[in-house]
């Protein structure tokens, strides 16, 4: 590979807890405060009802199943996921919420299995079990050698970007959470207080802030990624507001736009020659066998690959890989599933201008011209 020219896996929310959490090696405490039921391995009864048995305890590679040779083959120079769960064995349910993930602490074999370099942190469920739930959070992935974006024990460590380096060149990591996802204000780390990077609305304000913070921090040959947990569960119209935000970033020099919280892909831009993900979707979780929007197809998901050249800062090539979560399990897409991704995905860019174009083995590419 041309020595300047870096290679980034990018996905969106993997949520390693709850039913998942529960068939690994070492499950943590079922109990639930849901609505509909108290038991998280009732999840667990979802997913075999709708595909088959799920064998217990499976090995902490089971969840991504397919993709760990996909990314294999890919040979990323990083890894980045958000990881929407909080990883402790303790804390409180966080009141008010009708939903709390979290995955146990000697689980954390399940992230390290995938090879990630580093874990976006900004969303509405790290602090399902509220600040001692973040703190074993980070200590645990810290760790075990994984560095963290978006969240901290105070502002100044919830603000400050994972720093991943290369032998091609370095690449900062900045996290930020937005209300449209969810996240309550009261989130928010302070001078003296844990919590999150946090910005209450996708303004021009608040992309100036998050921008202002990239240039001071960065040196001038350093990728900048700024991963943001914004907007709706479902539907493929991007808010202009989105758009908005995300074309400040690249105007002030930000590289790559890494949305995501919505529980399916959205459209994909590539605006003054940098991607702009809107939503990268689900990856790995336990929604499998729920019903309801069955329209939007959360059972399959996508491995976003962007190969950057680090001297210039262009888009070399970006490759989404579709995927389908059976049994708890990440399996390659059959053809008919990367074509309905194919061509659901191509008419929701169609406004962005983007194309693209279906490779023999259903992965799919950006048409860059």
């Amino acid at each position: 590979m041309d020595s300047g020219i870096i290679t980034v896996f990018l996905a969106g929310d993997v949520m390693t807890g709850r039913g998942v959490d529960q068939v690994l090696p070492h499950p943590g405490d079922p109990q639930l405060r849901e609505p509909w039921g108290d038991d998280a391995r009732a999840y667990v009864a979802l997913a075999e009802a709708a595909n088959g048995p799920v064998p217990r305890p499976v090995d902490p590679a089971w969840p991504w199943g397919d993709a760990l040779q996909i990314l294999d083959d890919a040979a990323p120079d990083l890894r980045v996921v958000n990881l929407e769960t909080s990883v402790t064995a303790g804390g409180t349910f966080a009141p008010g919420k009708g939903i709390h993930y979290r995955m146990h602490p000697a689980n954390i074999g399940c992230l390290t299995a995938a090879g990630l370099d580093a874990c976006a942190l900004a969303n509405n469920h790290v602090l399902d079990f509220g600040i001692s739930g973040l703190e074993d959070t980070l200590d645990t992935l810290h760790g075990a050698g994984l560095r963290t974006a978006g969240a901290g024990r105070d502002a100044e460590q919830a603000w400050r970007p994972a720093v991943l380096d290369t032998p091609r060149g370095r690449l900062q990591l900045w996290a930020v959470g937005m209300s449209s996802s969810g996240i309550p204000p009261a989130s928010a780390a302070g001078p003296d207080r844990p919590g999150l990077a946090f910005l209450p609305e996708a303004s021009d304000a608040a992309a100036d802030l998050v921008a202002a913070r990239v240039q001071a921090a960065r040196a001038a040959d350093d990728l900048a990624v700024v991963s943001v947990h914004w907007g709706s569960n479902w539907g493929y119209a991007v808010p202009a507001s989105h758009i908005r935000f995300a074309h400040r970033l690249v105007d002030a020099g930000v590289d790559v736009v890494h949305g995501h919280s919505s529980h399916h892909p959205r459209p994909v831009e590539v605006y003054r020659g940098r991607p702009v993900l809107y939503g990268c979707g689900d990856l790995v979780n336990d929604y499998e066998g729920i019903s309801g929007y069955e329209q939007y197809r959360d059972d399959l998901r996508l491995l976003y690959l962007l190969t950057i050249d680090a001297r210039t800062h262009e888009l070399r090539g970006l490759r989404m890989v579709p995927l389908q979560a059976r049994r708890l399990r990440l399996e390659r897409a059959g053809a008919a599933d990367a074509g309905w991704l194919h061509r659901i995905l191509e008419d929701a860019a169609g406004g962005f201008g983007t194309r693209l174009e279906a490779a023999a083995d259903g992965s799919l590419s950006v048409r860059l011209s």
